[in-house]
């Protein structure tokens, strides 16, 4: 419990416990009614306070003025009526202030959960004086700066390692459990946990750039986005307040004055009861409390899952999503060549893959890097001699005092080598060693391993159309979405294409219908903005694309756009029952009140029985 929640059940305690002791003191007349005043004040001070507040500033149709109208009015009758009966205004505020701390420490759970989920807030970056290490706020911490972090520290800003070598725990960042391991060179982002070696980091951005505080405003400002759901609540308030006012205040006045003129007795204490009743059971504490606790709550449940949503209005929009579109490179694929066959070789793969690294160790192309890290093992670069490359063909060497060539077809056909064609998907390295033809290497975009699997899940969670857009070649497009499953697939188109063909399928689509762009680099943001819903990948999509999503996976792992879909329609699911039940249950109760069948002790269970009921069900929204 925070500290505000202890005060409040403390408050709680000392009214019951006064309530108690007063049904036992024989005391009447104006010393039972201080005594009774006292405490009704301790329980309600601050929402006598809250009311005069909003009635000073122009808001005076709230909660706060229904519950103290009604308590106040209930203290009123009973001095009137001399009957000596304040406990009812009392019990009413005492289950009021119960009910508001209960939603006050469902809340809290919520937001337990995430910080939980995102505790990635660094307290302080270590610089070193004198040889000294000095704790310092990272926001002070300029761009440039050498940091060092220990094991058990949390890395503060982003950077570049310059010395020192440790497994990371990223499980707050991407939920991914396995650590990983870093050494000098390696880029760093904020928020990891170094569990192993003393790192030195030359920092790459100021805090308020970092991982960490981008990730940290999206959860702290997701609640600023209001659903649909919570705006229709609020104009419901301002409609139903006032509704209710003019309706209490018609019972109370109108009612008796009708049965005056008619002849009757105009029972002024009655109605005037039922009134205040009614003002009390009127409350929209349920749905003013459980509907942004909902989206709230679902937020959470998605940062559990490594998925940050940046608002309710997201949240609302994703569980209608019926068309989902996605990048290729980095999105579908790993975005990283590796070498994924050896073909028609005479020799042992690995040394075919040994004389082609040895070739290309001194290119710092893509491809050249792809053959090293296939090879394994470090280049001795002694071991080759006369390398030359022959642009847009390859590479000729001498490796161990061997004729190397590595390139493409045109090359093999210049140095008169037959050689085997391949049907495989890639970048082909044909190899010839002394003049005779040695095999070819397949060089490929590797498809990410949950790739298929979630295509497959999407369309089980009601996804009606796949559609890949891509600037690669149509041949590699389409082997990569029939292998994957894709409904359609778009090839060779420039970022302005893509928001032309985005443009098509938005107007194609259903009215009520959403369609959600899955991106990851710098090219993918105009389409992420004019999607739907734009979700990007967090631990290696760009900046530009995690700043203009709406949803941002931490993972890089498509199988979380299903789980995110499926997140979104239970806490959609979840609110629609709580806006139902608790409009049901408050419309009867109100029709019991004014008829005189329930009265106010049967409001006060009501309400309070409601919100409750509600906040227990929209908590459910925190686990998938």
């Amino acid at each position: 419990m925070t500290k505000k929640q202890k005060r409040m059940l403390v408050r709680i305690l000392i009214t019951a416990v006064m309530l108690i002791a007063l049904h036992f003191i024989p005391i009447t007349g104006i010393p039972q009614l201080i005594a009774y005043l006292a405490a009704y004040l301790v329980i309600g001070y601050d929402i006598l306070k809250k009311a005069g507040k909003g009635i000073a500033n122009g808001r005076a149709f709230d909660e706060n003025f229904l519950m103290a109208l009604a308590t106040l009015g209930a203290f009123g009758l009973a001095i009137w009526t001399k009957s000596g009966d304040y406990v009812e205004g009392i019990a009413v505020m005492l289950f009021y202030q119960i009910g508001e701390l209960f939603q006050s420490y469902a809340v809290g759970k919520s937001r337990r959960n995430i910080s939980a989920l995102m505790d990635i807030r660094p307290d302080y970056a270590n610089i070193e004086q004198d040889g000294q290490l000095t704790q310092v706020d990272p926001d002070e911490v300029p761009v440039g700066s050498i940091i060092v972090v220990q094991p058990g520290e949390k890395v503060p800003l982003d950077g570049v390692i310059v010395e020192g070598s440790a497994s990371l725990n990223t499980s707050a960042l991407t939920g991914e459990s396995l650590p990983r391991d870093v050494k000098a060179g390696d880029e760093i982002i904020s928020g990891c946990i170094d569990m192993s070696g003393v790192l030195k980091i030359r920092t790459t951005k100021a805090f308020g750039e970092s991982t960490v505080s981008k990730i940290l405003d999206l959860v702290e400002n997701a609640s600023s986005r209001k659903s649909r759901s919570e705006t229709f609540i609020s104009r419901f308030a301002k409609v139903y307040t006032p509704a209710v006012c003019i309706g209490a205040l018609a019972l109370a006045i109108l009612v008796p004055l009708g049965r005056m003129l008619a002849g009757a007795d105009a029972n002024w204490t009655d109605w005037i009861y039922r009134a205040l009743s009614f003002l009390v059971v009127s409350c929209p504490c349920a749905l003013v409390i459980s509907i942004p606790l909902s989206f709230f709550a679902g937020i959470g449940g998605a940062s559990r899952e490594g998925i940050l949503v940046k608002g309710s209005n997201y949240l609302e929009a994703l569980s209608a999503s019926k068309v989902v579109v996605f990048d290729k490179t980095g999105t579908l694929t790993q975005g990283v060549f590796e070498v994924t066959a050896v073909h028609h070789s005479p020799i042992d793969e690995q040394q075919l893959l040994e004389y082609a690294a040895l070739a290309e160790c001194a290119s710092s192309h893509p491809i050249s890097k792809s053959l090293q890290k296939a090879h394994g093992r470090e280049i001795d670069r002694s071991r080759v001699t006369q390398i030359e490359e022959l642009s847009g063909h390859g590479i000729t060497a001498k490796v161990d005092g061997h004729a190397v060539a590595a390139g493409n077809s045109k090359l093999m056909e210049k140095l008169g080598i037959e050689y085997c064609s391949c049907h495989s998907v890639g970048t082909i390295i044909h190899m010839a060693i002394d003049g005779q033809y040695a095999g070819h290497i397949v060089i490929s975009d590797v498809v990410k391993p949950h790739s298929k699997e979630a295509i497959a899940q999407l369309k089980k969670a009601g996804v009606q159309k796949t559609i890949m857009l891509t600037g690669d070649a149509k041949r590699v497009a389409d082997s990569v979405a029939a292998e994957l499953g894709v409904d359609e697939v778009h090839s060779e188109l420039l970022p302005a294409d893509k928001v032309e063909q985005v443009e098509k399928l938005l107007a194609a689509k259903g009215k009520n219908d959403m369609l959600a762009f899955v991106g990851d680099g710098i090219n993918d943001a105009p389409v992420l903005t004019r999607a739907d819903i734009g979700i990007a990948m967090g631990a290696m999509g760009s900046d530009a694309a995690i700043e203009a999503a709406d949803v941002v996976l931490m993972d890089d792992d498509p199988l979380q756009i299903a789980k995110a879909i499926r997140i979104s329609r239970k806490c959609i699911g979840i609110v629609r029952q709580n806006i139902v039940f608790s409009l049901i249950v408050k419309f009867a109760c109100l029709a019991l009140v004014a008829t005189g069948v329930a009265n106010m002790w049967a409001a006060i269970f009501a309400d309070v029985g409601v919100m409750v009921l509600a906040v227990l069900n929209a908590i459910r929204a925190l686990k998938l």
